[in-house]
């Protein structure tokens, strides 16, 4: 038996925790410079708010309707979604991280009434982090997937739901579109719907080769896991990224030397973590920045660099920008994005050295510098050119403290 926990609407949930007096309000959160919304909370949702709409044009609306806003606080939601997966932990040997706000289990035993065990994950979540969490059960992963969609969309089931049986099956994918499986997207839905498919429960009963022939065997997979064959491991689950990119466009327009280099340093950070946790490195790094599409003249400055050796180190990363940046940088253009991409990836353990190239990378400082950084927070150690200045940070206006990773935002409780 398998078992997604997955969190409510995260983003909007977790400006919730620390601030009680939103907790019964409409809440939207804002993606990076406050550009869209991102995050719409249950409430919310019945203001019939587009997800992904541009904040200005409906910021009157949000207004008129005493919406609350925030901007992303990604330091909170790291904290808080950390908190979530421990607590998660405890309820079974084997658990798997999926992303920031879900986490497939699995259970070798069973149990006389997984409904109960269900609204124990709920409220233990709840009690010890104040976020709302659905529970799926299902014999497959993408069966406890679909029942996770039941929890927390369908009516009658109130959080918890389980697919266990092929009547229970029947009765929640009967209920789903074709987009609501896992691992259907809105193109290959269209393609589906073409063959007269209306639901999920309709691609259950198709024949798993003739939707390898149609699609691919990952279409097979996903029949056949409907059906209760389960076919996906925990490493099947996600795999490793072939591309890393790291990119953001800047709170207001860069025009010198030294913030586009901090701004591109402070993506190197990103894209070496990113390498390690995957234990990956990276042979080719693409770097570039430019100005908006919508000024007189578009300009862009891309240039692709390769290492002599591959690499996973944030500095060696940093290093390669500097030795770009004087022909990335041009004076009087006014820059509004930049980025870096790990287009060439290798596996950590399979790199090629090279004869006269000595090795650059220091293995044990990196673990060290995200050691730190896992312990009391993304940026406490920090590349020092990153923070040679901060004119290229993002803009949030509508920012809430950072409640558990910053000493002054610490809650203060006056009895």
């Amino acid at each position: 038996m398998y078992a997604l926990v997955d969190a409510v609407a995260f983003y909007a949930s977790a400006e919730k925790v620390f601030d009680p007096s939103i907790r019964h309000k409409p809440v939207v959160v804002l993606t990076n410079n406050d550009g869209c919304i991102c995050a719409v909370c249950p409430i919310a949702r019945k203001l019939n708010i587009p997800k992904f709409e541009a904040f200005f044009k409906i910021k009157n609306d949000l207004k008129q309707h005493n919406v609350v806003v925030r901007s992303s606080n990604y330091e909170l939601y790291a904290d808080l979604s950390d908190r979530m997966m421990n607590v998660i932990s405890r309820f079974s040997d084997e658990q798997h991280v999926y992303s920031i706000d879900e986490a497939f289990l699995k259970f070798n035993h069973d149990f006389n009434d997984w409904q109960q065990y269900g609204e124990t994950i709920r409220r233990t979540i709840w009690r010890e982090t104040k976020l709302p969490v659905g529970v799926g059960f299902g014999t497959t992963p993408t069966l406890a997937k679909a029942a996770n969609h039941a929890a927390k969309k369908l009516t009658g089931f109130n959080g918890v739901a389980i697919i266990k049986t092929p009547e229970q099956a029947k009765l929640i994918l009967k209920q789903m579109q074709l987009t609501d499986v896992w691992g259907i997207g809105a193109k290959l839905g269209k393609r589906l719907a073409l063959l007269g498919l209306k639901n999920a429960y309709d691609l259950a009963k198709q024949d798993p080769k003739k939707m390898r022939k149609f699609h691919s065997i990952v279409l097979e997979n996903t029949v056949k896991e409907l059906n209760g064959i389960t076919c996906l491991s925990w490493d099947d689950v996600r795999e490793d990224k072939k591309e890393i990119f790291s990119t953001r466009s800047f709170g207001q327009r860069v025009t010198d030397l030294f913030s586009l280099n901090a701004a591109l340093v402070c993506h190197a950070d990103i894209i070496g973590r990113k390498l390690r946790q995957q234990g990956s490195t990276v042979k080719k790094l693409l770097i570039f920045a430019h100005n908006s599409q919508h000024d007189v003249a578009y300009i862009k400055r891309s240039y692709l660099y390769e290492f002599p050796v591959a690499t996973s180190d944030s500095l060696v990363i940093a290093n390669a920008i500097s030795r770009l940046i004087h022909k990335i940088y041009q004076p009087q253009v006014q820059f509004y994005k930049c980025g870096l991409g790990a287009v060439e990836l290798g596996k950590e353990n399979a790199t090629q050295l090279a004869l006269f190239e000595p090795i650059k990378d220091n293995p044990q400082l990196m673990q060290c510098y995200d050691h730190i950084n896992k312990k009391y927070g993304v940026g406490s150690a920090f590349i020092a050119s990153s923070h040679l200045t901060q004119n290229w940070s993002m803009k949030r206006h509508y920012l809430s403290p950072q409640y558990t990773t910053k000493w002054s935002d610490i809650p203060k409780i006056i009895c």
